[in-house]
């Protein structure tokens, strides 16, 4: 049975529809989080392009009222993690056990909290590296497979972490693989003058905000079908192709700054990242084809996590966030 394509009328609604909400949900997440818009706005390009998302900063600084906050607003089933040091694998995805029936004992399969919809993997790096594998196949394949069995998870699947900087004590750092898997990091930072009072006017009078659930699983089923819809023109995909393949040393487009400073650069999912990031932004600004900027804006949230720095780089002080900054300003929209 084949589909019709959708008239540039459809279309268009159903681009209204997104960006309608869109803004509910970031309505909703402000009545209990203050500021951090980029970062809520970025969870949300997430969400809405089907991926995963990562968010790092110190404890306190409202991560995980963020994504509890985004849980109350959707009509999803939730989950949250916590990762500590004890945690095993089937504490994620559950186990098969003996169980008593009329029919004898038999093996019964039950499940972890990875089965739900919207799931907090809490402190992600205080597990260790054995345990954060057992997100893997869940955020990749949308399924969880235990003694040889292969169980499917509801659509829409979306994992939100939190990780504590690996400076800090009791921390484990993210394999490359794990962290391939996020299709986001976005960095949480200190909260400015004026919104520290918000949060005390918020936290310490009594007041409690009312999330309301805005968004169903069909609903953003259905936008994230609809981001997939959005052109992308060649030049503008050819522009993503070269900014991911600037970070890889010695290549043809690397700049002398990935040569010094990176061991290893982007995958090609950091392509596909950018793509699919860069439709959301296309349709939040009203287009129907993403462009050069729109493209931009996703640079560092979609690669600053799947460059690996060298010694050198450390030794120096030198971040990530530099080197993807060089490599945005002198890699040019228009090839030749």
């Amino acid at each position: 049975m084949t589909t019709s394509t959708p008239s540039p009328a459809e279309l268009e609604s159903a681009a209204t529809r997104f960006r309608e909400d869109f803004g509910k949900v970031r309505a909703e997440i402000a009545k209990a989080v203050v500021g951090h818009r980029e970062v809520v706005d970025g969870v949300l390009v997430g969400l809405f392009a089907g991926g995963h998302v990562l968010l790092e900063g110190v404890p306190g600084l409202g991560k995980t009222l963020l994504i509890r906050s985004l849980a109350e607003a959707l009509h999803l089933r939730f989950s949250r993690i916590q990762f500590t040091p004890d945690l095993m694998p089937a504490d994620v995805t559950g186990t098969t056990i003996v169980v008593e029936t009329e029919r004898g004992r038999e093996f019964q399969f039950r499940r972890g909290p990875i089965f739900a919809q919207i799931v907090l993997a809490d402190e992600i790096n205080r597990a260790t590296p054995k345990t954060q594998s057992s997100l893997l196949e869940a955020m990749q394949e949308r399924s969880v497979t235990v003694g040889g069995t292969t169980h499917q998870l509801e659509k829409p699947f979306f994992v939100m972490a939190t990780q504590n900087p690996i400076e800090q004590e009791g921390t484990y750092p993210l394999p490359e693989a794990q962290l391939d898997r996020f299709f986001f990091k976005l960095e949480v930072g200190y909260s400015s003058r004026e919104e520290l009072v918000e949060i005390l006017d918020r936290t310490t009078t009594g007041r409690s905000p009312s999330i309301e659930r805005v968004l169903d699983a069909e609903r953003i089923v259905a936008h994230q079908s609809l981001v997939r819809r959005v052109l992308m023109p060649p030049a503008v995909q050819d522009y993503a192709v070269r900014l991911v393949m600037s970070t890889h040393p010695r290549g043809p487009f690397a700049t002398p700054m990935v040569n010094r400073f990176l061991r290893f650069g982007a995958s090609p999912r950091a392509a596909q990242t950018i793509a699919l990031a860069a439709k959301v932004h296309a349709l939040l600004d009203g287009r129907s084809q993403a462009s050069f900027d729109d493209v931009k804006r996703c640079i560092l949230p979609a690669m600053r996590h799947r460059c690996l720095l060298n010694f050198e780089a450390e030794a120096e002080g030198v971040g990530t966030d530099e080197v993807l900054a060089n490599i945005a300003e002198t890699t040019p929209a228009a090839d030749g």
